[in-house]
């Protein structure tokens, strides 16, 4: 890919920001398969609006989840048609459309609705129409963007779609974590929250957002001063002034960061598959915790968590939290998840927050929760079961790298070098049952930590043995300070193949240069190809790894 300059990247987004994706269209009169009717001049001036985008996200080889938000009380109506390569509505033969409807969104959940779309064609790329319905049918302000569904198991090739929006064999994806943090906000007079937009420019089928996707718990001011006397001025709200509390604050949060004219060009168009992490309540949470926090007047973590994780569900784009309408909105829905994208690729996105248990030294001599059972005996089955070529475990957590919480470990490593000790034994269970069923391509990518870098872990190195060799990739942030490197924990032998921080601890996203994300590419033979960028786009590592037949 040809290098990006930071202004280039900016003129885009602005460009993409002014036009296109966020151009109000009216509505036709219905026809089959159409939207609906327009509204009476005076339904038009009061006519629902779209302040936070749209987004598309989980999307699989037949299915995606469509979400937006709305101004009010109505009802998302999406129409999802086939196109090709250019954008042209497919005619004829192998063509497809499809009008969709929510539930009513409503003040219950901040106006917030989700389609699940499924039964969709396998390898086809679809325009999509998104807008709200009134209470007399009349439409509102509406947005088009663009998805497509995962290659079929016949696919060959590479690229968007020839002549009928078939998405041959092959496949790339972006991956980071970290949004908004340490008070680095939307700064417009830099660009925005950029990264975002090179993100984009290299033209993937669809983003994990590996946790943090907000920083509940860093609030952010007008005007930060950094070491060199630069001003970095914040676009500010007040829900994101102070500390999130209220359930309120915690959408808030999620508003503030569907400001950025960045991240809402780029989940027009390209799906997410959403993971959630401590930041989305406050910094290395467990259950059980109470704050000594003299910021917070809600000090029950428990209570923070469940504000937290409902407003996270309603404004993520995966399935129906319907467990925001019961209890403390952590049951019964379940957020690890199996994301198939066809015979080269399986997804398996953790949920390393629900089950975590307490943050100690790492050290007990028995097994400390991260996965918990359920989940481990889940993650075993379904990589064992998998037939994809390659098996990708989504971590909200890095394996081997040490991320103390004061005296305690906020990590899976234990900063011990020997055996496994603590949540280690969760893990050394898992890579046991992998080698015992003989599972092959198991990579794992994850963020977390404010650097990218690459590791390879192997027996041969290791305190613990029973386990093949495999790679983690690790990416971020996309907008927040950069740290590291952090030490590294033995026990399962990892090498440290290449890490990359910035020039200083948290520094500010300004340049570019101290923000990471990863970029996988998967070509016709099935190779894999990880590419770490800074946020101007550049490559700053890359590793093809070759399929085990």
């Amino acid at each position: 890919m040809p290098e990006i300059s930071r202004r280039s990247l900016v003129l885009g987004t602005l460009a993409a920001g002014g036009a296109g994706l966020a151009t109000a269209v009216t509505a036709r009169p219905a026809t089959a398969g159409g939207l609906l009717r327009t509204a009476s001049p005076g339904q038009v001036r009061q006519r629902l609006k779209l302040p936070s985008g749209i987004q598309f996200g989980d999307a699989g080889t037949d299915s995606a989840v469509l979400w937006s938000r709305a101004s009010g009380r109505g009802r998302l109506v999406a129409t999802l048609r086939t196109v090709d390569a250019e954008g042209r509505v497919l005619r004829g033969k192998g063509a497809f459309a499809r009008t969709l409807r929510s539930g009513w969104a409503t003040e219950d959940s901040d106006f917030t609705a989700k389609i699940a779309a499924a039964q969709l064609p396998s390898g086809s790329r679809f325009a999509v129409t998104m807008a709200f319905e009134d209470e007399h049918g009349n439409l509102g302000e509406a947005r088009e963007g663009s998805f497509a569904t995962a290659p079929g198991p016949n696919a060959v090739g590479r690229g968007p779609g020839r002549g009928r929006g078939e998405v041959p064999r092959g496949q790339s994806f972006v991956w980071t974590g970290d949004t908004a943090g340490q008070g680095w906000g939307i700064n417009e007079e830099i660009g925005g929250m950029f990264a975002y937009s090179a993100m984009r420019a290299v033209k993937p089928d669809f983003f994990v957002h590996s946790g943090d996707t907000i920083y509940a718990d860093g609030p952010i001011a007008e005007t930060v001063e950094e070491p060199d006397g630069s001003i970095w001025r914040n676009l500010v709200t007040p829900e994101v002034a102070k500390v999130a509390e209220t359930l309120d604050e915690y959408r808030g949060r999620h508003r503030y960061n569907l400001m950025d004219a960045n991240i809402r060009a780029f989940y027009a168009e390209v799906p997410v598959i959403a993971q959630w992490d401590d930041h989305e309540t406050t910094n290395n949470w467990w259950h059980g915790e109470v704050l000594e926090d003299e910021r917070y007047t809600v000090r029950d973590v428990d209570t923070l968590a469940a504000r937290g994780r409902r407003a996270w569900q309603e404004y993520q784009p995966i399935a129906d939290p319907r467990a925001m309408r019961r209890g403390t909105g952590f049951e019964p829905a379940r957020i690890y998840r199996k994301i198939e994208r066809g015979p080269q690729l399986d997804l398996f996105s953790l949920d390393m927050r629900t089950f975590k248990g307490q943050n100690t030294d790492g050290l007990e001599p028995r097994a400390t929760p991260i996965l918990g059972e359920e989940q481990l005996q889940w993650l075993i089955k379904e990589v064992r079961r998998s037939k994809a070529t390659w098996k990708v475990i989504l971590s909200d957590l890095p394996l081997g790298i040490v991320v103390p919480d004061g005296d305690a470990q906020e990590s899976i490593s234990n900063a011990d070098d020997g055996a496994p000790l603590g949540r280690e034994l969760e893990l050394a269970r898992l890579l046991k049952a992998f080698k015992d069923a003989g599972v092959r391509n198991i990579v794992w990518l994850t963020a977390d930590v404010h650097y990218c870098a690459a590791h390879h872990y192997s027996p041969e190195r290791a305190a613990f043995t029973d386990f093949d060799p495999f790679w983690e990739f690790v990416a971020g942030p996309i907008n927040a300070g950069s740290f590291g490197p952090n030490a590294m924990d033995g026990t399962f032998g990892p090498e440290v193949v290449f890490a990359k921080a910035g020039e200083r601890a948290n520094q500010s996203p300004r340049d570019g240069k101290s923000q990471f994300f990863g970029h996988v590419e998967l070509d016709e033979a099935d190779q894999f190809t990880v590419t770490l960028r800074n946020a101007l786009g550049e490559a700053v590592f890359s590793k093809t790894l070759a399929p085990e037949r």
